[in-house]
């Protein structure tokens, strides 16, 4: 389709206007409900990146402390009795240097989230 077509098509189609004196009112009434909805939009919008933001925040402060924890306060083996908090020491031990990864995966994550265009806080 030609942008001719599209012009004539715009131009036939066209509303008409009322004569009623309220035409103008409810317009402006709608135009302001439309706004208002997209302001809540906006607000909640800005609410859920503010949300994932803390959320990961929190992570990653959370992570670091039971990372830092484990490294500065190791159990000792021979103290722990049961078999599955031995079985859960046994790998820790084993894969405690990609608990890192996790950290650096929330990172990441939130320097993109910062990162963006806008940024709502």
């Amino acid at each position: 389709m030609k942008n001719i077509d599209i012009e004539s098509i715009l131009r036939d189609n066209r509303p008409q206007l009322q004569d009623n004196p309220t035409f103008l009112l409810e317009v402006e009434q709608k135009m302001r409900a439309v706004e208002g909805i997209k302001n809540e939009v906006d607000r909640q919008r800005r609410y859920g990146r503010t949300a994932v933001i803390i959320a990961l925040l929190a992570g990653l402060i959370v992570g670091a402390l039971a990372m830092s924890l484990a490294y500065l306060y190791p159990v000792n083996p021979s103290k722990i009795n049961d078999s599955i908090i031995s079985d859960i020491r046994m790998f820790m031990d084993i894969y405690k240097n990609y608990l890192l990864l996790p950290i650096a995966g929330c990172a990441i994550s939130l320097s993109l989230i910062l990162g963006r265009q806008k940024v709502f806080i």
